[in-house]
């Protein structure tokens, strides 16, 4: 046996999205050993500038304060954590702290991950408090809402949206969550009446390329001469969540869709019936197990 790197894991992708105003931020890290990125994820919830932190599959997440305060650790309860974010321009800087293993954590494994423009790295491992900083490229999320592709002969909108988003992944767009949203089960259902919201962090300037591409590959592959393809670029989506939960509760028309997509910024781009359930499944990205209950 031979380990090239025998005290590092290095986490498969680190992305950061922003607000509008630049107050908060949402850090994602895809994790290569989710054991280690639990222990984590337990830890670090408890930094001052954690407001939540949650698993979704093996994404870590982090919806954090900007600012700076520095960690009390203490060995096995508050061991590791995040001391410090701030957004400077189109990036944003993240510091890392921890103790023994947490502190390997901090830097070499998040150093070196997808998606890090460069790194300032203490010394780190056996019994030592370490600190990392990395920065990332300021991101955008970018929420798409797909229904209607399929006929009752063929295909499934899920699996086409999902192909169709890891197709155009990259590390400008990256496609960060897919989530199933059961709604009302109307007359024109194919079978099970669900829509699907693709979540992706976009660098500046890459939507319009993210959007065209995936409107392209809806056009060429859907089977249906209603699809419904909706955008949203904005760190949060509640303000659609009444319309959503009218959708998921009853029958209602495009028309009401056009006119809740107009009001919040909702940009459509494949305008057939499908819009109404891709708009109602907007507000539901990253809460899979949320989503699939009417």
């Amino acid at each position: 046996m031979e380990l090239s790197d025998p005290y590092n894991i290095t986490y498969k992708g680190i992305y950061a999205v922003a607000d509008r105003k630049n107050e908060h931020v949402e850090i994602m890290e895809h994790s290569s050993c989710y054991g280690g990125s639990a222990w984590a994820l337990y830890h670090y919830s408890k930094s001052p500038l954690v407001i939540r932190g949650r698993a979704v599959g093996d994404m870590m997440r982090y919806l954090v304060r900007i600012g700076s305060i520095p960690l009390d650790l203490r060995s096995s309860v508050a061991a590791a954590g995040i001391e410090s974010v701030i957004v400077d321009g189109d990036e944003i800087e993240i510091t890392y702290s921890g103790l023994g293993g947490g502190g390997v954590g901090a830097t070499t494994c998040r150093a070196y991950a997808a998606g890090v423009l460069r790194c300032r790295l203490s010394e780190s491992g056996g019994g030592k408090r370490a600190s990392g900083t990395i920065v990332v490229p300021r991101r955008e999320r970018v929420l798409v809402g797909i229904d209607n592709t399929d006929s009752k002969e063929v295909g499934a909108t899920w699996t086409l949206a999902h192909n169709i988003a890891t197709a155009v992944d990259s590390l400008e767009r990256k496609y960060i969550s897919h989530t199933l949203v059961q709604l009302f089960p109307v007359p024109e259902k194919t079978q099970n009446c669900v829509g699907t919201v693709l979540e992706f962090a976009c660098t500046r300037g890459a939507k319009k390329e993210l959007l065209d591409t995936i409107c392209e590959g809806l056009e060429k592959y859907s089977v249906s001469n209603e699809t419904g393809m909706v955008a949203l670029s904005d760190f949060e989506a509640s303000a659609l969540m009444e319309y959503s939960r009218l959708c998921r509760s009853r029958m209602i028309t495009k028309e009401l869709a056009i006119e809740t997509a107009r009001d919040n910024g909702v940009e459509i781009c494949i305008d057939g019936k499908g819009i109404i359930g891709a708009l109602a499944a907007i507000p539901w990205f990253s809460r899979n197990d949320e989503s699939v209950v009417l």
